[in-house]
């Protein structure tokens, strides 16, 4: 392990806090290195087949991360499938006919049980994935902590409100991460997530046609050519699902064009704009700033950051269950 390593799990477990990361029935390095030393492996290779065969799966991946902590927690309710007392997070609007990747999961699970019978939760899966997704696609590694148990239950209601739109204000994105025990810099250095990945024209049309919203922040017209773009792609109506890259510089690679892009006035959603129109006091356009100048940093803060998200309400311990199928409760 190389002194950069060191000082970023070093740092990892400050911010993370030692009672979360050390004793039992909490999350740790190594989890599985005796129960199940292949299960790195076997995500990453699963992984780089899914993202060779799709380049879009990396993003997919990471989204699913993403979507399960920000309901109910890091507990893989996000994969639970309509079954007897049980609606899917799957038929939630922020996830219907939009998140994707269970299918990998799946085989990744699949895999697992072979190697390692009920050993390996579905929760962790998610985590490991999202992880080498970013990888996959040139951008920064981290050291998963593991030990996540799968919940018993899912949250339609929740993932209605708890998963921040795509046309969200500042304010709005700073509360419900807030609400998740994260900061501003979490906010500003996780939303470069969308340096990868697609989002379809529901997504982002109010941000295309609300001409009244970018008059404020374009009085001379600077962006009109993006917008022209765009509207070419989603008209007023119809074409819902036609699919438009996050990142139109770099849209397969994971690098810091996001955040050049939002200095540019191009960023694709309007919850990626508002953190240069609507930050008042200069803080979040800083950050901005600086990971635009510098993508090393914005890596770092992505990497530690991404490791806080996963922490998020895990279930640990005799919490919760390992399924033995990611889709359905254990019967």
């Amino acid at each position: 392990m190389d002194l950069m390593r060191v000082f970023m799990v070093a740092l990892i477990l400050v911010l993370c806090g030692a009672e979360t990361l050390s004793g039992d029935g909490t999350l740790v390095l190594d989890y599985y290195k005796e129960t199940c030393p292949s299960l790195e492996e076997i995500v990453r290779l699963n992984v780089e087949i899914a993202v060779v065969k799709e380049p879009r799966m990396a993003a997919s991946l990471l989204r699913l991360h993403f979507h399960d902590c920000f309901v109910l927690g890091c507990d893989a309710s996000v994969l639970l499938d309509n079954n007897g007392d049980i609606i899917s997070e799957k038929q939630a609007v922020p996830n219907l006919n939009s998140l994707r990747g269970f299918e990998v999961i799946d085989k990744i699970k699949y895999n697992l049980e072979e190697a390692c019978p009920y050993t390996v939760s579905c929760a962790d899966i998610i985590a490991i994935a999202a992880r080498d997704a970013v990888v996959s696609r040139g951008g920064p590694g981290w050291d998963v902590l593991l030990g996540r148990r799968d919940s018993l239950k899912a949250s339609f209601s929740g993932a209605n409100q708890f998963i921040p739109a795509p046309n969200s204000s500042l304010e709005t994105l700073i509360s419900s991460f807030k609400e998740h025990g994260l900061d501003v810099g979490d906010l500003v250095a996780l939303s470069g997530s969308h340096t990868v990945g697609k989002a379809r024209c529901i997504s982002f049309r109010q941000r295309v046609y609300d001409i009244s919203a970018e008059e404020h922040y374009d009085p001379y017209k600077r962006y009109t050519t993006f917008r022209r773009i765009l509207r070419s792609i989603c008209p007023k109506s119809g074409r819902d699902n036609e699919l438009a890259p996050l990142d139109f510089t770099t849209p397969a690679r994971f690098d810091n064009h996001y955040y050049i892009n939002l200095l540019q006035g191009n960023g694709l959603l309007g919850s990626d704009n508002v953190l240069v129109t609507e930050d008042h006091e200069g803080l979040i356009r800083e950050h901005v700033w600086t990971y635009a100048s510098n993508q090393e940093l914005f890596f770092e803060a992505f990497a530690i950051s991404m490791v806080k998200m996963g922490n998020i309400n895990v279930l640990t311990g005799n919490e919760g269950e390992i399924r033995r199928k990611c889709r359905f409760v254990n019967s």
